[in-house]
């Protein structure tokens, strides 16, 4: 197949992006935003390790939440992947994948409050569905001759386990232990709504202006990102687990009496609460539809494609700096920290930290999901890249670049960049909590004012609008014949 296609495919998306960008607000309010960006920077070169007593604390219960959310998560999600032919248990799944661990956090502080277990759940819940359905793709392609070489009397659950399991089980560590990374970045946002991780301390430091603090944080939280290849050893994780439990910290004890509230009055619609029946119903939706999930729906889609994009264009600029075909073992290395960075910084704390530095617009939000995504594509490019074999006359420079690695490359770079964008889409509607008029604030708004059901109703909403993504996406990509699930 010839390349006409993605490119059409490329441009259509590329014009979408500019008249979102037209219509985004970019602008920077900061009264200074330079000067405050290189009081960031300093801080990040000055780092103060020794300045708060609490450190190592935040980064053990950061540790602690990302195990037993993601054990949990992997838990349950390989057993849901036993079942996943079920359509029941692939909806199930979808939906609960599709809401961010942010919003579940959200929900459960509503009645667990700030108890380990309102962060463990809002870990373990998305990750489930996340981990189902990997799991039951990498199941079904294993071989099944193997288990029909068992003697006839071996029961099903045996041939399973001793035929299908050991020919990914490699596969399903792989996933597994990248899991654990992202777990580690949910753990630390989660800080933000409250819980004791390193997010409520670094936007503790920000607020306080203390850049040197908050830069030995960021700088701790990359080490222990860069290291897991180290510390992440296979013997020593049943001792991780066992003792995961144990930091999580006390907390608030639970109010029964609030869960059963929350469930049996605060979600109910106001007007069924009220007895106002179903007129009263469709005028309450309507008035959620106009004033909170329309202009919410349009700002996260604006945003979300220009991120999209502006992802694809850091990605493609930043591949060369870790491919063999362009730079040597030193710069290499540089590119590579670099890249570990941009990929290890979760978006929302990027986004938090530009929005103090530039004040309040779609900008902070945009630049920080296009450096994120775009540096775990450029990661991921570049290492395939790197496997590639050019003829020995092949041309150097731009002209290597854009005649040789780029068209090779191309439609795995645009698989990937279709991968993440149910990702983009979810991670949109969440930094709306922040300020910016995603759907998130809506629903951060409706939290803030005691409208649990409204709340509640916005994050279905947003939930639905993932799915319409990800299956777009899925059609695009079978459309383009481009990979379903990239292999890295």
């Amino acid at each position: 197949m010839t390349l006409a296609p993605t490119l059409r495919t490329s441009l259509i998306f590329l014009a979408i992006a500019l008249a979102g960008l037209m219509v985004a607000d970019i602008s920077i309010t900061a009264i200074n935003p330079w000067r405050d960006l290189g009081r960031f920077f300093l801080g990040m070169v000055t780092p103060d390790f020794f300045s708060y007593q609490g450190l190592a604390t935040a980064l053990l219960r950061t540790v602690a939440f990302a195990f037993v959310g993601v054990s949990l998560g992997a838990t349950f999600g390989f057993l849901l992947a036993l079942a996943f032919r079920w359509r029941a248990v692939r909806m199930g799944c979808a939906f609960v994948r599709a809401i961010h661990e942010l919003f579940w956090a959200l929900i459960f502080l509503q009645f667990f409050g700030f108890h380990p277990l309102t962060g463990v759940l809002a870990i373990a819940i998305p990750y489930t569905g996340i981990f189902a359905k990997v799991y039951s793709e990498m199941l079904d392609e294993t071989d099944p001759e193997p288990g029909r070489t068992l003697p006839p009397a071996t029961g099903a659950w045996l041939t399973f386990l001793y035929t299908r399991v050991p020919q990914c089980w490699q596969q399903l560590c792989s996933y597994t232990a990248y899991r654990l990374e992202c777990g580690l970045r949910s753990s630390a946002i989660l800080g933000f709504v409250g819980l004791p991780t390193l997010g409520f301390y670094l936007e503790a430091s920000f607020s306080q202006g203390l850049y040197s603090e908050a830069g030995a944080m960021l700088i701790l939280f990359y080490v222990l990102i860069a290291t897991i290849p180290l510390w992440l050893r296979r013997p020593l994780l049943p001792a991780y687990i066992v003792a995961a439990p144990f930091f999580l910290g006390d907390g608030f004890p639970i109010v029964w009496g609030n869960v059963t509230r929350f469930f049996t009055s605060d979600i109910v619609p106001a007007p069924l609460r009220h007895g106002e029946g179903m007129d009263g119903l469709l005028v309450w939706l309507a008035d959620v539809a106009v004033s909170d999930a329309l202009p919410g729906l349009w700002h996260t889609l604006v945003l979300t494609q220009v991120a999209l994009v502006l992802s694809g264009i850091i990605a493609l600029g930043c591949f060369p700096l870790i491919s063999k075909h362009f730079t040597g073992p030193v710069r290499r290395t540089g590119g590579h920290v670099m890249l570990v960075i941009l990929r290890s910084t979760p978006e929302y704390v990027l986004a938090y930290i530009l929005l103090q530095l530039w004040g309040p617009s779609m900008l902070p939000a945009i630049v920080a999901l296009a450096l994120h995504n775009g540096g775990i594509i450029a990661h991921l490019v570049g290492r395939q890249s790197s496997t590639l074999q050019l003829r020995p006359d092949a041309p150097r420079g731009f002209g290597r670049y854009s005649y040789e690695l780029v068209p090779r490359l191309y439609r795995s770079f645009l698989a990937l960049l279709f991968y993440r964008w149910e990702i983009i889409m979810r991670e949109t509607a969440i930094l709306g909590i922040l300020g910016i008029y995603t759907l998130g604030f809506y629903v951060d708004s409706a939290i803030q004012n005691i409208q649990f059901d409204r709340a509640l109703l916005l994050i279905v909403f947003t939930a639905l609008l993932n799915l319409v993504i990800d299956k777009l996406s899925r059609t695009i990509r079978a459309r383009l014949a481009l990979q379903t699930l990239p292999t890295c």
